[in-house]
């Protein structure tokens, strides 16, 4: 174990921007840095589910426009 291992912010906004980048942190460093590992990973994962949740309400609208404007 790391003792420079603070689990610092910047890693998981690295993670939350870059996602492929926090998920290969995250396996890299899961056993050397644990608490850095969980930032990256937890930035990633952040950054997928608000990614699948943004793609999902933009459907939403267009479904329902497309209905309201009878497309």
């Amino acid at each position: 174990m790391d003792s420079n291992d603070n689990g610092g912010f910047l890693w998981g906004l690295l993670g939350c921007c870059i996602p492929i980048v926090g998920l290969i942190l995250f396996l890299v460093w899961k056993d050397q840095k644990p608490k850095t590992a969980k930032a990256a990973g937890i930035g990633a994962l952040v950054s997928v589910i608000l990614g699948v949740l943004s793609y999902i309400v933009v459907f939403v609208i267009i479904g329902a426009s497309a209905v309201a404007f009878g497309v």
